[in-house]
């Protein structure tokens, strides 16, 4: 039975509840021994980290059919989107690339107890072949001008990339408007005031 979460007004089904409930004990169980998360930020598990993955995918394309989430590390926001996405939009197929084997081990993990289905791939993102992806997503990976490149080798040119940031974001922006042209809808974030998750189309070199 799932215990009672405030998922700030997002709507999930009581499957994919029970699957976050058993992703947080996985995690919780983990993360000791690889550190996927801050000590502190354990203490907020559910707002930090499930609840700001869960309103990515809420932002994303409906039914897409390709979705990469790069620099997977403790599965945010990739495993998250695909339990979601396994009641939501079974169709989608996700592949998470993680170049540290520890968390790659913890993806696969986590993927088999949540009955996910889902791949990992444990490379660095530039060594992975273009994915093609339709949705292409990173969280505190980098800066915004570092995931262009990653999205102008693994995006689908049709593709939305969705990148969560901070009340910086928009210096990020602006810096990357120097070596890049792309389309940006900045979408308020539910979990913290000043930060967006940037949706990002049509992205080509200047």
């Amino acid at each position: 039975m799932s215990k009672s979460r405030d998922l700030l007004g997002l709507s999930v089904s009581r499957e994919t509840m029970d699957r976050l409930e058993v992703f947080s004990d996985v995690l919780v169980k983990w993360n000791p021994k690889i550190n996927l998360v801050s000590r502190r930020s354990l203490e907020d598990l559910w707002v930090r980290h499930i609840v700001d993955s869960v309103q990515v995918f809420k932002t994303a394309p409906a039914k897409c059919k390709s979705w990469v989430d790069i620099g997977s590390g403790g599965g945010f926001p990739g495993v998250i989107a695909a339990i979601v996405a396994a009641d939501e939009s079974p169709e989608t197929q996700f592949t998470l690339i993680e170049s540290d084997q520890r968390k790659s081990a913890f993806l696969r993990n986590a993927a088999r107890e949540c009955d996910v289905p889902l791949k990992v791939i444990s490379k660095r993102i530039e060594q992975v072949e273009p994915q093609n992806a339709d949705v292409l997503s990173a969280r505190a990976l980098a800066d915004l001008s570092d995931l262009m490149l990653f999205a102008e080798q693994h995006l689908a040119h049709d593709g939305v990339a969705l990148f969560p940031k901070g009340e910086n974001w928009k210096k990020e922006v602006d810096k990357s408007k120097s070596e890049w042209r792309f389309d940006v809808d900045p979408v308020k974030s539910l979990t913290e005031s000043n930060a967006v998750i940037l949706k990002i189309r049509g992205i080509v070199r200047v």
